[in-house]
Formats: C-alpha cells, structure tokens, sequence
C-alpha cells in the first residue's frame, strides 16, 4: 500500500487515502432487506455472512419517511432526503384518479445523483431495475419499469427504455436466454426475476467492467407482503437473493476485477407484520371532505404509503379544511386513535418528508393505512408492510460492504441511507458534495 506523509501541527500524519479508492463498486439493493438476515445463519445467506466476516456491517440502517422502496432508493443515491431529492413516495399524490405511474423517470430526481457524479468523472455507470432511473445518465442501463394496465409482463416496457439499443437483446442472446413473460416478473412462487436481474448484472460487468454498477432485487420484498417477516417464500427468497449475489461476486472473478472492486449490500427498508388496516378517508369522505376523487371534487385526503399516509389539501391555504381533518382525529375512539400517531409539519420538516402535505399519519406497528373511501375504517389485515416512521427497529434496513477499500470485521452500530452516497463517492474518488450523510467510523480502511 502507498503510504502519503504530511506534516500538520507538528504531528506527522500516516495517511491512507490510496487505500479509500477503488476501480469499481456494486451497489446491489434487496427490497425488504433486514439485518438479521446476515446476522442469523439460518436465514441461508452465506454469500452475505462472509462478506460481512471479510467487511464491515451495520447493526441497522435508518431509511426516511415514509419508507418505501423508490424515496429509499432515491436517497441512497442521492445522500439526501425526500424533501431534496423530489422522490416522496412510489407513486406521485394526483388530484384526480391516479394513473398507475410511479416516479419512473430520472428527470423527477432533483438532486445530484452518484450517476451523475461517474459520468462528470468520465466514468461508466450501469443498472438492472434500480429505481427512477429511465432516461439516466447510465451507460448499460436495464431501468425500472412496468406496463401501467394490469399486467405481469414488463418486457416491452423495459425493452423500450433500455440503452443502448440493442442491450435488451444482448443480454437474452448472452446472459438469460429468450426471456418469457414470467421470467421478468414476480409471479407465484418463482424466484427467478432475481435470477435473471443477477445474471444480466454479471454479464453487464463482466463485458464492460463499469466503475459503478447498481442491481435491485425486489423477490423478498414481494413475499414479505404476503407473508409477513418469516414464512417460507420469504425465507427461500432471502436464500435465493443470496444466490443472486453470489452470481455477481463470480462475475468480478471472471472479469478479473475482483480485487479492484467494492461490493456493498444494503436495502430500503425493513418490514413489520400487520393485523389490522386504518382507512382515514373513509372519514372525510363521511364529513363531506371528499366527494369523488376521479373528478377531482375534495377538499383533502390522504395519500397512504403502507404504515403512513400523507394529508394533501387541494387549496393549500385552506385552514378550515385542515383544522376539521384534525377535529375528526381527535374526536376518534381510543381504540382508533392509537392505530397512529400524527406528524405535524414541524416534524415532516424534521425528517425530510414531503413538503406539499400539511401533515402525516404514521401507524403504530402491526397497522397499515389504507386510501380507500368507501368501506370500514378499521378492517382485518394480514402479511406484512414497511412506510412507517422509522423510529423503531424492525423498519431498518442493512448494510455489509466487502473488497477493496474497506475495513475488515468491523460493526457499525447504527447509520443512515443517506451515509451510503458519501462511502461510495470516496471509494470511487468522485467530487460529490451535495450529500448531507457521512461515512461512518470504521467503514473505510
């Protein structure tokens, strides 16, 4: 190793910022990932434990609000908040019926991103399914997307979008085979989106060795919803996104990058079991606040993100609506009122949640919320969901880098998504300071 002397104070320092850079690093996301997966042998990620035994990993990573998976995403490449990044839930809040578009497209992000940073920096960028990334500044890039009618089949949709043209093609002619319309989906019991996610990733790096690479692996999340924090689907889609790793540590071997690449593994978000379902506009549909929201006739209503919903106004000035939304929460019976707690706009400030909602429901754990106004308020629920407040553990998320650049057999005790884009940026020797995270002790060498 290179060392660098300096003189400063008096002292002489032993610096090791050679050590701190890398050629290359993956940034591979599970959806839903949580710490005990690589903490417990017997979820089966091996791959994960011994990156964790070679690297660093986090006893747990706080996510924003609410925590789900494309603001998750957004801030970890971007270092910042919601509130910044312009990325506030999966879906943009519409006055009128919504169209079934989520924040696909790149040009919703306003904040600098890590891709933006590699492609200032002359370097290449590749991606399979990381969010909000159509149109990207991504040289391979397989973005994430989906037909907006009620349909499994996503491949002409990411075909379309895919660059350059041709790479949808090259990678079934080199790394999948001819895709089906169940081999790019998460349908029944099949693990194999991340299978082929994986597979299109190595082959991505093993062709054209980008500096920095991203991959999401969506298959746990999916099984967490419908089965809660454990069960079988979930623990054989842990498994298998161990798998999916492993197929990208082969490939840096392959690809004779092994030793000038960082690998890290984190998530955006953790997940909570529910019991019951919370539907406040059921409420102010009945106060005469809602009348048909496909028309646009309302006054307010709630945006719902699985454990929080979002209060919007549709005259921001309109106090009368605000203070009645309030009366009705607090005149609620007990046994409603503690399904959540209200966060008020000092607090979403705070946090760094979205700015155009005059408040925020955040569920207590083992409650989701619902945006339907027809119906119970309070109904039977079952499986599992994550958008909560994450002020508890079960919604953290984790964290295990390994290779070059960093430390060996180190704990961080507890960090944050926003950490993840400066650990990055210094890795790959990018200028990149509009992040507002920070590297935590003990990550880097």
């Amino acid at each position: 190793m290179k060392r660098i002397y300096a003189m400063a104070g008096g002292l002489l320092l032993t610096l090791s910022a050679a050590a701190q850079q890398t050629g290359h690093v993956v940034l591979i996301t599970i959806d839903g990932f949580r710490p005990d997966f690589y903490q417990e042998a017997s979820w089966g990620m091996n791959n994960l434990r011994m990156m964790k035994a070679d690297g660093v990993s986090a006893d747990g990573v706080n996510c924003v609000f609410p925590s789900v998976t494309y603001p998750d995403h957004t801030t970890i490449i971007t270092g910042v908040k919601p509130a910044k990044h312009g990325i506030y839930y999966n879906a943009p809040f519409e006055e009128g019926k919504a169209s079934g578009v989520w924040y696909f497209y790149y040009d919703g992000i306003k904040s600098p991103t890590l891709y933006d940073a590699v492609h200032k920096a002359g370097k290449t960028n590749a991606n399979v399914i990381w969010p909000v990334t159509v149109g990207g500044p991504i040289d391979y890039n397989v973005p994430d997307i989906w037909p907006i009618e009620k349909s499994t089949d996503r491949r002409e949709a990411t075909a379309k979008v895919t660059t350059p043209a041709g790479l949808w093609q090259e990678l079934q002619d080199n790394a999948t085979g001819k895709l089906g319309a169940d081999d790019f989906a998460m349908v029944r019991e099949e693990l194999v989106m991340d299978e082929n996610v994986a597979r299109m990733g190595a082959y991505i790096i093993t062709k054209y060795k980008p500096a920095f690479t991203t991959l999401h692996l969506a298959c746990t999340d999916h099984y967490e919803h419908m089965q809660g924090r454990d069960g079988l689907l979930v623990r054989k889609s842990v498994a298998g996104a161990d798998r999916a790793i492993g197929t990208i540590l082969e490939a840096l071997i392959r690809a004779g990058i092994k030793d000038s690449t960082t690998v890290i593994v984190t998530g955006d978000h953790g997940f909570v079991d529910i019991q019951q379902s919370f539907s406040p506009n059921v409420l102010l549909a009945g106060a005469g606040l809602i009348t048909d929201i496909d028309s646009g006739n309302w006054k307010a209503r709630f945006h719902s993100a699985g454990g929080s919903a979002f209060l919007h106004l549709k005259d921001k000035k309109d106090k009368a609506s605000l203070e009645k939304v309030k009366e009705i929460l607090a005149h609620l019976p007990a046994d409603q009122q503690k399904l959540f707690k209200i966060i008020d706009r000092k607090q979403l400030d705070a946090i760094g949640a979205d700015p155009n909602a005059a408040l925020a429901l955040a569920a207590t754990p083992g409650v989701t919320i619902g945006g339907g106004v027809k119906g119970a308020v309070v109904k039977a629920a079952k499986g599992g969901t994550h958008g909560f407040y994450p002020d508890f553990r079960e919604i953290q998320t984790g964290f295990v880098a390994y290779g070059a650049g960093i430390a060996k057999g180190n704990t961080v005790k507890e960090m944050d998504l926003t950490d993840i884009a400066p650990i990055i940026a210094k890795l790959l020797g990018l200028s990149f300071n509009t992040a507002d995270g920070h590297i935590p002790a003990g990550v880097l060498k």
